[in-house]
């Protein structure tokens, strides 16, 4: 099956109007490419076409990482020292929890699995209340063949955070079972 995602920039005119039209198209989500359509994923402009999306019931896609299609700039923009020289220099809390995500993530997109966990892990201990590192290096430890390790990891996360009455009702069995991988 082949599920269609179209594209709508979020700083061109009547952003809402073409959302509306990819719709009418057909498209089943929106992708979002930040290095080619130079634009930052938490940028205000970016963050109103999610809500349009949401209010749409379509998911949004991001592209991570360099894939030799962006313009320069674009390219320059998403190259891994950037993020670690950002990490170095010295984050606000908020700011370093998606830093080092972002890096983790591009390190697995980049085949750098053992960096990738390595700082995924960081950031788990870092910011024990951000399940999403859990989730990403679930995704990490997958590629690596870890998947005892992995399974448990999103188990727990949804166990943990899921407000879906069928899943609280079995969150102590869903954690039971994880803990036995």
């Amino acid at each position: 099956q082949i599920v269609c995602f179209g594209s709508v920039h979020p700083y061109t005119w009547h952003m809402e109007a073409q959302l509306d039209e990819q719709v009418r198209l057909g498209v089943r989500g929106i992708k979002v490419h930040p290095a080619v359509q130079m634009v930052r994923p938490d940028d205000a402009r970016a963050m109103k076409l999610y809500r349009l999306c949401a209010a749409r019931q379509l998911p949004v896609l991001w592209h991570c990482g360099p894939v030799g299609i962006e313009p320069r700039l674009g390219r320059h923009m998403s190259q891994l020292r950037h993020y670690e020289r950002a990490i170095a220099l010295g984050l606000a809390p908020n700011e370093l929890a998606g830093a080092l995500l972002g890096l983790g993530s591009t390190l697995r997109h980049t085949g750098q699995l053992a960096r990738s966990a390595e700082v995924l892990r960081s950031g788990q201990e870092q910011f024990p209340d951000h399940r999403e590192f859990d989730v990403f290096l679930a995704l990490t430890l997958h590629l690596q063949s870890d998947y005892a390790e992995a399974t448990k990891l999103l188990l727990l996360a949804l166990a943990d955070t899921s407000e879906d009455p069928g899943i609280t009702t079995y969150q102590r069995s869903i954690r039971h079972e994880a803990n036995r991988l």
